[in-house]
């Protein structure tokens, strides 16, 4: 039973008994002083002097357990803190001076703790030398998967994710950004992912792949996806984007069945009037007939015509291609050829096969130059409403139209025979045609459907893929009171807000979250939002976290911010330093968000109570110090620089956890609720 009370408090027993005893000493000794009196007057002295000498053993205890409470039992607490926060989680070297009335033992376990960081720094850079190869390994093979140009998943086969690339948060982002030990079926609808995945694991072939459609949870995509089994479980998803596709068929096939329908019926009335004239002979109605529906015929194929062509150009996928590069292109293959060309391009981006174009305008370059002796061009490329139109101009005679139809009907370029300029242009969906220019020169003059001007490239979009593929064998609890902590999804957040008083009305203004699974922190799982707090920000709160009223004009409400943090956070354990205070700003607005916070809560506050003890300070610049962690000047008291250092802290006070016999969640939350005088537990 001694044993499992704290060192502290078993002292304290200890001169409680101590001073129990002597008082009890010093009664029983008055009390037979007392029996063997007669006369009265001697036993009220007795009394008092009894009562004196009580009080100054109670005293002189009482005296004597605060110094050894504040110099032995507590500086051994703290030497213990220190002690277990550098064996398990790396923190500040143990400082000698909290324990300066214990002799040898201070020194000792500051050399003890010393050897053991150094030799933590040696092992840690063995380490990093010998793991330099494989890092770099690692690396390429991340990059190699984050531009492969499909999406792609790993699931385990409980159909969590273990692995996404970049291009598999483009396609799931309409719904929304995926996330490390999350079922796959947040963002693709269930039953086609299982039907294919049942039927894999029913064929027991490891090199069996199924194909399969299937949409986004909102129906906002239609994804055609193969999946195979992946070795040791679970399987493989590999994502391409249909819906344009889909939506390019469906066009085409309504455009083919009115085709059938706008000629079916002029062609069957010319059958019927030319019956007619082989019977009876030719009659001035009936031509009259004849030719009205030989007019509709002819608008219905020209007006077809015309659209299919206007649609042609989105039906096949072309590349965009900067018009300088383009420019270049044609200038270096014109020199080849023996002719000079000058170039005036509009800074533009075209949708077009470059290799295409430039073979064909060449060729055309090559073949004008033969018949009219011109070695000189000048190329044009300018603007042209939503696309552009391309000049080949040179000083002599126009092309005639038959001729440059010949030369369209030869192949672009003699390693690719099958492909003709016709070929080249019905590709593009235009035309080419000559034309005469003012002062003797001519022109071939080629539209291009789609082209933009360019602009200043973006910042670069981050395409590094996210995996941890231990998920793929975690063995997983239903029950969050049995499961063990390093096996829980956590979410770490933080806000800031207008004020302390949400029930006066402060609102939040800034919220941020990063995602804990399987014991690391997912880099590139982070939420970071503004929010508009309907109200304005006093300057105090604005001294203290840097946000100001035009920094949350255009930022969402917390109803929408409030949405995204919950799905964010869905099945995961919530972590916030001092979280009664963050959670009050968000359970006010359950109704407008939609949703319940009624996740499992944990609260560093009281985590660091239950490693370090109730007497130390357990502020977050106080437990970030002596667990070794640095937080920037410039990030502290914002959301995302406090959640940052709110989740490294948790991961270091996990492994002291566990070395405190403290691994499941239920056992934690029972030794949490032993210091609830200082912050209220929130789990029900």
């Amino acid at each position: 039973m001694l044993e499992k009370l704290s060192l502290r408090l078993r002292i304290f027993l200890f001169f409680a008994l101590l001073a129990a005893t002597a008082v009890a000493a010093i009664a029983l000794g008055l009390w037979v002083g007392f029996a063997r009196l007669d006369a009265a007057g001697p036993a009220s002295a007795f009394i008092v002097a009894g009562a004196i000498a009580g009080f100054a053993v109670l005293g002189a205890t009482a005296w004597v357990w605060f110094l050894f409470d504040e110099n032995v039992a507590r500086a051994i607490g703290r030497i213990a803190g220190g002690m277990r926060a550098e064996a398990h989680a790396g923190g500040a070297l143990l400082d000698e001076r909290v324990a300066r009335y214990l002799g040898d033992l201070a020194p000792a376990a500051a050399a003890v703790t010393e050897t053991l960081a150094v030799t933590r720094n040696a092992l840690a850079e063995a380490v990093q030398r010998e793991t330099v190869r494989l890092a770099d390994e690692k690396a390429r093979l991340e990059t190699l998967l984050s531009d492969v140009p499909v999406g792609v998943l790993l699931c385990s086969a409980d159909h969590q994710l273990a692995f996404y690339n970049g291009q598999a948060v483009d396609l799931l982002a309409a719904g929304a950004a995926p996330g490390l030990d999350r079922k796959v079926f947040a963002y693709l609808r269930e039953g086609p992912v299982r039907q294919a995945f049942d039927r894999l694991a029913a064929t027991g072939d490891p090199d069996a792949a199924s194909d399969l459609l299937c949409a986004t949870v909102n129906g906002a995509r239609v994804l055609a996806a193969r999946m195979r089994l992946a070795a040791g479980g679970g399987y493989v998803l590999t994502l391409r984007d249909v819906t344009g596709d889909l939506a390019a068929h469906a066009a085409r096939e309504r455009l083919l069945a009115e085709v059938f329908d706008r000629i079916r019926r002029p062609a069957a009335n010319l059958h019927t009037a030319v019956g007619v004239i082989a019977e009876a002979g030719e009659a001035p109605e009936v031509s009259a007939a004849m030719m009205h529906e030989v007019a509709a015929l002819v608008r219905a194929i020209n007006d077809l015509a015309a659209r299919y062509d206007a649609e042609r150009a989105g039906w096949w996928p072309l590349p965009l291609v900067r018009a300088a590069d383009l420019a270049d292109s044609l200038r270096a293959r014109a020199e080849a050829a023996g002719l000079a060309v000058s170039a005036d391009v509009a800074d533009l981006i075209l949708r077009c096969d470059g290799f295409e174009i430039v073979a064909l305008v060449a060729g055309l370059a090559e073949a004008a130059a033969e018949r009219t002796g011109a070695r000189s061009f000048d190329l044009v490329l300018a603007e042209d409403g939503a696309g552009a139109v391309l000049d080949l101009v040179w000083q002599g005679g126009p092309v005639p139209v038959g001729l440059l139809e010949a030369w369209l009907a030869r192949p672009i370029d003699s390693a690719a025979p099958g492909v003709t300029g016709r070929t080249v242009l019905d590709t593009h969906a235009t035309e080419c045609w000559p034309e005469r220019r003012p002062g003797g020169r001519a022109a071939i003059r080629l539209p291009l459907r789609d082209a933009r001007r360019a602009a200043r490239r973006p910042a670069p979009i981050a395409r590094s893929v996210v995996y941890d593929f231990d998920l793929m064998t975690k063995a997983r609890s239903a029950a969050v009171m049995e499961a063990e902590l390093s096996d829980l999804t956590y979410v770490v957040f933080d806000t800031e807000t207008t004020g302390l008083l949400p029930s006066q009305g402060d609102e939040i203004v800034q919220l941020a979250a990063v995602r804990i699974v399987n014991g690391r922190r997912v880099e590139r799982e982070v939420l970071d939002l503004l929010v508009n707090p309907g109200r304005s920000i006093p300057p105090r709160a604005t001294e203290v976290h840097g946000i100001t009223e035009a920094m949350v004009a255009d930022a969402p409400a917390i109803a929408e911010v409030g949405r995204r943090f919950h799905d964010f956070a869905e099945g995961a354990v919530l972590i916030a330093h001092n979280a009664p205070f963050d959670m009050e700003f968000l359970r006010r607005h359950e109704a407008a968000i939609g949703a319940r916070f009624d996740h499992p809560i944990l609260d560093t506050v009281l985590l660091s109570a239950v490693v370090f003890g109730q007497g130390e300070t357990h502020s977050l610049d106080a437990l970030t110090h002596r667990l070794g962690i640095t937080i920037p000047e410039e990030a502290r008291h914002t959301a995302i620089g406090d959640t940052l250092a709110t989740a490294d802290a948790f991961l270091k006070l996990l492994p002291m956890l566990r070395a405190r016999g403290i691994r499941t969640f239920g056992d934690l939350l029972a030794e949490v609720r032993k210091h609830g005088r200082l912050l209220k537990d929130l789990n029900a």
